[in-house]
Order: C-alpha cells, then sequence, then structure tokens
C-alpha cells in the first residue's frame, strides 16, 4: 500500500471535484498532498466552489480517508491510484481516467487479456439476451476478458456467458463496491469476483444514483480494445458509450436487430454509421491488431509452392455434441432461439402425451440445449 493512498482516496472523495478536475489539479501541483496544501488563490483559478475548496482545507476529510481505508481491508479490496503500476493503461489513455480505482477480485489476472466491452438494454428480447450470452461465451473462450455493468439485461447476460466459458469477466458498477445493484445480482457479483473482478471510481456507501451510470460509462470504454452493442433505444446509456468509444479512439461493433424493435435501433443505427456488423465471435476478432487477432484464433503454416501461407484454425466448439432421444430431438427441432414457445404450443405442434413431453423438456433442459422462460415457455440455447 502506498504511504499516500489516504491522500489520493480523499481527493477521490471531496464533493465538487470530478476526475477532469482532479487530473487538472494534479497536473497543476503534482500529488494529492500539495493539492490539499495549495493556497486557496491557487485553487480559485480552476474555478471551484467556496464549499469545494473548504473540504479540501478540512482536515476530516483526510480522516476518512483513512476510515475508509480500514473498510476496503475489511471488505477484502483495494484501491488503485493514477500512479500505480498495476492502473489499466488504456483506461490511463483517456481524458478524464478516474484517479483512484476501488478493485475487488483479481484485476491483473483479467486484465492480462485483451478486453471488450459488452453493453446493451436493461429491457431486452430473448433474442438479444441469447446473442449476448453467445457472443460473450465464444469469446471469453478465446480469450477475451469481457466487461460489462452488471445491469438487468444485456449487461447480465454478457457476464453468464463469460462465465460459463469459465473465462475472465469485469464488472464496472455506478455504486460503491460494497452496494450490490439491483440486489438480485448479487450471486453474479459474487461469481465474477471469484474468476475476474469489480471496478468503481466511487466511494464507499455510494448509492445507484441514476447519474452515476452513464458517468461510469467512460471506464467501461476506456478499458476495452472495442466496444459490441447488443441492443439499444434510441436514448440509451449503450449509445453513450458508443460514442464515447468513438471519441477514445476505440472500437464500435453492433449486433444488427429487428427493424420494428425499439431496441434495435441503437445497433442499426451504428452499422449505419460505420459500426462493424457482429453475427459471430470471429467478426470482433479480425478487426483487431494483427499480431492479436492470430494469437487469439491460431495460426498454421500451410506449405502451397514454396511459399507458407497462414491459416486461422476455427475455434472449437465451446459445447460438445450430446445425443438426443427421438421426441427430445422433435420437441428441439420446433423451438427458435428468438420466439419463445409456450408448453400449449409444444403440445399441439408435436402431438405428444403431457408427460412425454415434458420428459423431453426436462431432457433438454439437463443437456443445456433449451431454456425455460417465466410462463412455461421455451426457447433453443445459442
Amino acid at each position: 500500500m502506498r504511504p499516500d493512498l489516504a491522500d489520493w482516496i480523499a481527493l477521490n472523495m471531496v464533493r465538487g471535484i470530478g476526475p477532469r478536475t482532479a487530473n487538472d489539479l494534479l497536473a497543476e501541483f503534482g500529488a494529492p498532498a500539495q493539492v490539499f496544501a495549495a493556497a486557496r488563490l491557487a485553487l480559485e483559478k480552476h474555478r471551484l466552489k467556496p464549499e469545494t475548496i473548504q473540504e479540501l482545507k478540512d482536515s476530516s476529510i483526510l480522516e476518512k480517508a483513512e476510515a475508509e481505508i480500514e473498510r476496503l481491508e475489511a471488505l477484502g479490496a483495494r484501491v488503485i491510484t493514477l500512479e500505480d503500476d498495476d492502473y489499466p493503461e488504456l483506461l490511463r489513455e483517456i481524458h478524464d481516467p478516474p484517479i483512484a480505482l476501488y478493485v475487488r477480485g483479481d484485476l491483473a489476472k483479467a486484465y492480462a487479456q485483451p478486453c471488450l466491452a459488452v453493453v446493451g438494454s436493461r429491457r431486452c428480447s430473448t433474442y438479444g439476451v441469447n446473442a449476448a450470452q453467445m457472443l460473450s461465451r465464444e469469446l471469453a473462450a478465446l480469450g477475451i476478458t469481457i466487461i460489462s455493468g452488471m445491469a438487468r439485461g444485456i449487461d447480465a447476460a454478457a457476464h453468464r456467458g463469460a462465465l460459463e466459458a469459465n473465462g475472465q469477466t469485469i464488472a464496472i458498477v455506478g455504486t460503491g463496491l460494497e452496494v450490490v445493484y439491483p440486489k438480485e445480482h448479487k450471486g453474479l457479483q459474487t461469481e465474477i469476483m471469484a474468476s475476474g473482478a469489480v471496478l468503481s471510481e466511487f466511494p464507499l456507501g455510494t448509492p445507484p444514483l441514476p447519474q452515476n451510470f452513464p458517468y461510469r460509462n467512460r471506464i467501461l470504454s476506456g478499458l476495452c480494445l472495442g466496444v459490441l452493442i447488443v441492443e439499444a433505444a434510441e436514448h440509451s446509456g449503450s449509445l453513450i458509450t458508443a460514442r464515447l468509444a468513438n471519441e477514445q479512439g476505440r472500437e464500435v461493433f453492433a449486433v444488427p436487430g429487428n427493424i420494428t424493435s425499439q431496441t434495435s435501433f441503437g445497433p442499426n443505427y451504428l452499422i449505419k454509421d460505420g459500426a462493424k456488423l457482429v453475427q459471430q465471435a470471429r467478426d470482433v476478432i479480425e478487426e483487431l491488431p494483427r499480431p492479436l487477432k492470430e494469437k487469439l484464433l491460431g495460426v498454421e503454416p500451410v506449405a502451397e509452392k514454396g511459399k507458407k501461407k497462414r491459416s486461422f484454425v476455427a475455434a472449437q466448439p465451446m459445447f460438445p455434441a450430446v445425443e438426443l432421444s427421438a421426441d427430445e430431438q422433435k420437441v428441439f427441432d420446433l423451438l427458435s432461439a428468438d420466439i419463445p414457445a409456450h408448453v400449449d404450443q409444444l403440445l399441439l405442434s408435436t402431438g405428444m402425451p403431457p408427460s412425454a413431453l415434458m420428459t423431453a423438456l426436462l431432457g433438454l433442459e439437463m443437456k443445456d440445449r433449451i431454456r425455460e422462460l417465466p410462463g412455461k415457455s421455451f426457447i433453443k440455447r445459442l
């Protein structure tokens, strides 16, 4: 732990000083301790409000920071400052990087791999969940760390896809680290910390304020080589993330959607505007720098007329084929990955006795080939 950690945490906690102002102050004064020691007149030049300057001059802010360190230790978390060697390099390059990152989990391990943000609508369709989960699973299996915001909908599907592949995933949250939001994602957060990390720039105890989430999106894009938008309405945080990615010089990818769906507006608009259309994991890999692309996909030299030709080796399928019974195959062939089928509809379509149908559905679920939705509806699992 660096000896001046409390100074960094304290500066990050001062109300009225955001990342951009904090970086400006550090550029002028050199270190957080020197910011606290600066003359009022020098601080006023940065257009700080009187109450902000007063807080900088009040010793209680450092006492709060010391207490914050104790709480972090009890939580099993830590803070990485902008000057630490393990601060993510890509994030350091953006215009307004957070001066302090609160971390739970193994960030070094997760960030050792190339990272891709996968984000989208909270109110997403079954198609969107399937697409996000499938693509994240395939990309994680190839060695890409999936970064998302642990929100309902697409974000959660992206994290779960990475976890299914036993891959790395990082959640960027808009709350304090010990505040789980939404509450039903407590188990998901625990799984993410076990295989990756949860990050926040907000002090402990910060509640899920609406303004925090668009604000943290610059970290989502800043950590990554690119951002993949799965579903997003016209005025959504995901489009903010895509705009920030463009400003930061990151790649923008999008999964096309149904033109009659409101949540397809965002990705379809981005594709028209030049984003890379994504149908499979390889569409993302192909846009990465060549050495990284070859490392992720694998290359083998192939002799051809005295020359060596490089060819990509196809990724191994994530789920090995399993044998289905005649009844299971009959039901599986009737299901779609996009449109849920109700059990009554399946009874009519298959002509099977209810007990046989339920046995087939249970077998398909146990073999991980279908997923049950609320209301006794079923879809194929991609």
